[in-house]
């Protein structure tokens, strides 16, 4: 009974939750169909895409100027990528020498995670006045690339390693026993079966680097990533345009999220594959 009693309660508080989640990008979609003469607020003026046009210049030039995306946004995708394979990369070989154990693994661990704890205003500040001391210009291909790295290099390296954790090591030993090279059986062997969680620490190392604001505020130097662009346009004033781009953005990361979903599917049917031919033999 009491189970029961409790269902319609956690109904209502995932409901809760989930429009607490979704919500505002609910009235952010809305909001982006202002018509021309329509502000960010309630209620709807005229029903348009004149935002959508005015963010992809197909509109005559008008008092309100567009939104100077275009560099930001290139560099925001250029430095997410980059952190992204630099990341991963060190999340790999970091979590494939935890497979083994070692003297000072336990210090070695917390300082790999450290990265994630400490606030990134701290670190950005803490940066910022580091490069000042030394005479080093700040960028965001520089000093908030290194930033970038500390900061998502530490997620990369736990979803390596709950991956190889669960790793069956007799695989390797297999291979190993066969006369195959260290390399080889990585290449081979081990990185196709560890392929999803190195998707996933990809995607983690990328959706984290390309939101980020607190540690590129203060290392970008002159030339702005897109989160700070879009900073620098709320202090003058809000128009639709903001919300329609950032409707853009969210079906890009949506797209992002199922083509990861398309490769994460077909790298289990191949490592399901794999396993078969291997029990068949």
């Amino acid at each position: 009974m009491e189970a029961r009693a409790l269902k319609p309660v956690l109904g209502v508080y995932c409901a809760a939750f989930i429009l607490f989640l979704y919500g505002p990008m609910i009235i952010l979609a809305i909001l982006s169909f202002q018509g021309p003469g329509g502000g960010p607020q309630f209620p709807i003026i005229e029903w348009s895409t004149y935002w959508y046009q005015h963010l992809l210049g197909m509109t005559p030039p008008g008092r309100i100027s567009r939104l100077p995306i275009g560099d930001s946004l290139l560099r925001s995708l250029t430095l997410a990528l980059m952190t992204t394979v630099v990341s991963t990369v060190l999340g790999v070989i970091t979590a494939q020498g935890f497979r083994a154990r070692f003297k000072a693994s336990g210090i070695v661990f917390y300082l790999v995670i450290l990265g994630m704890i400490v606030p990134g205003v701290l670190v950005g500040l803490g940066m910022a006045l580091l490069t000042n001391m030394l005479g080093i210009d700040r960028s965001w291909w520089g000093t908030a690339f290194v930033l970038h790295v500390v900061y998502t290099f530490p997620f990369a390296f736990l979803v390596m390693l709950a991956i190889f954790n669960r790793f069956d090591r007799s695989v390797e030993e297999a291979s190993l026993s066969l006369g195959v090279s260290p390399v080889q059986t990585f290449r081979r062997v081990t990185f196709p079966m560890i392929f999803p969680g190195v998707l996933s620490a990809m995607l983690f190392s990328f959706t984290l680097s390309y939101d980020e604001f607190s540690r590129t505020l203060f290392t970008s130097g002159r030339d702005l990533t897109l989160p700070l662009t879009i900073y620098g346009t709320f202090s003058v004033e809000i128009y639709p345009n903001i919300f329609a781009f950032g409707v853009l953005t969210t079906l890009f990361s949506f797209t992002l999220l199922l083509i990861y979903a398309l490769l994460m599917l077909r790298a289990v049917r191949s490592a399901q594959s794999f396993k078969g031919q291997e029990e068949a033999e």
